[in-house]
């Protein structure tokens, strides 16, 4: 919008306003917009659930240092997806496909959450949608999403094959090629590219919320996984750095730091008030709004083999839950004190604060390896 206003209407008449071509400016400023949204807008927010007495139940069976935590105001995630779309809506060329995209995913799976989270507060007390619902409109979304992008590659603006790190001219090609030349079974040939792509981005937008069981941890993850994406966005669509690094050059990608930038901006923000204590929680509106986002952006941006190091310790808190679950319906027995892998922790002892801090040095160091991967290809 802004864009379109200071640079496409004003750039001839106004010289200075050519710096709004540069992504980087633009980038910038949406997460500053972004950062300032959440914190101006956050009070307005946080009255507004308390009035609407919209607070967090807390499991029985969770940590019993929580239970003092329940009350919280929740669906805070609601400001999150406010200060990355205005922002992405205000600073990014909204002629670009793969922003639309983007922001679709992002609201498609903050409505999940959102009517996730309603439910919870209805029948006040911690059950939401089923988990076949939820899935089932999670999978839905990334049929969806899987779609819009095979229909960029009809058009020559996405490719289907993937980047593998430390292997140069190894792309696989997720759709079958031989089945392509027969009108019969053509469909058939990009259904290991929509199971893929569904399955990734669905497992992101549950890691993340599987994350979201402490003060600040979820979002201050967030915080460093949507750093290291805004890099990677950046140089996929970038002549001279994707050269370089040898990786696919997409030059429609590079509005998508806009969106990253702005996810980053308007995480820092939020976590001003979910720093712990707590003051308000995001809830499922925002865990799966940022984990869809996160795993869209891999996606259209080629890094989906390295979505596991941008965003590790998303990826083990959900093999924990899921290792759990198996060894106890195998065995018996648990691995864990108690799943997601933060909460074992708890139960070790350890208090709230660092596990916290820990967590989010170890999602740095698994983010700095993402992004050295870059060279070593």
């Amino acid at each position: 919008m802004l864009y379109w206003l200071l640079f496409v209407k004003l750039q001839h008449s106004v010289a200075p306003f050519r710096i709004f071509r540069y992504v980087t400016f633009r980038t910038a400023f949406a997460s500053l917009t972004a950062l300032f949204t959440a914190l101006i807008v956050g009070p307005l927010v946080i009255g507004r659930l308390r009035e609407f007495q919209i607070g967090q139940y807390i499991r029985e069976e969770g940590p019993k240092a929580h239970q003092k935590k329940a009350g919280t105001p929740t669906m805070g995630g609601l400001l999150i997806v406010i200060a990355i779309v205005v922002p992405t809506l205000l600073w990014a060329d909204l002629t670009n496909r793969f922003v639309w995209i983007a922001v679709f995913s992002t609201l498609a799976f903050a409505a999940i959450g959102f009517a996730d989270d309603y439910s919870k507060v209805a029948h006040r007390r911690n059950l939401g949608l089923t988990a076949r619902a939820k899935l089932a409109l999670q999978l839905a979304t990334g049929i969806v999403i899987a779609s819009m992008l095979i229909a960029m590659q009809a058009f020559g603006m996405y490719s289907t094959k993937l980047i593998v790190p430390f292997f140069k001219q190894y792309h696989p090609d997720l759709v079958v090629q031989s089945w392509e030349h027969f009108s019969h079974f053509w469909p058939l040939a990009f259904l290991p590219f929509m199971v893929f792509v569904t399955l990734l981005i669905t497992f992101s937008s549950n890691a993340v919320n599987l994350t979201d069981g402490l003060d600040g941890l979820a979002i201050g993850c967030t915080v460093i996984a949507a750093g290291a994406l805004t890099v990677l966005t950046y140089v996929s669509g970038h002549a001279t750095f994707a050269t370089y690094l040898e990786l696919q050059r997409m030059p429609q990608v590079a509005e998508l730091t806009i969106f990253c930038g702005a996810m980053v901006g308007a995480s820092i923000g939020f976590l001003w008030y979910n720093a712990h204590p707590a003051e308000v929680f995001m809830g499922d509106v925002g865990s799966l709004a940022l984990g869809g986002a996160i795993g869209t952006v891999a996606v259209i941006i080629k890094q989906e083999l390295l979505l596991p190091f941008i965003g590790g310790v998303f990826v083990i808190e959900a093999v924990s839950v899921i290792l759990q679950v198996g060894s106890y319906k195998l065995r018996k027995k648990r691995i864990f004190k108690m799943a997601p892998l933060h909460h074992h922790f708890e139960l070790l002892g350890w208090s709230e604060s660092k596990i916290i801090v820990r967590f989010w040095i170890a999602s740095l160091i698994f983010a700095l390896f993402a992004l050295t991967t870059l060279k070593l290809r």
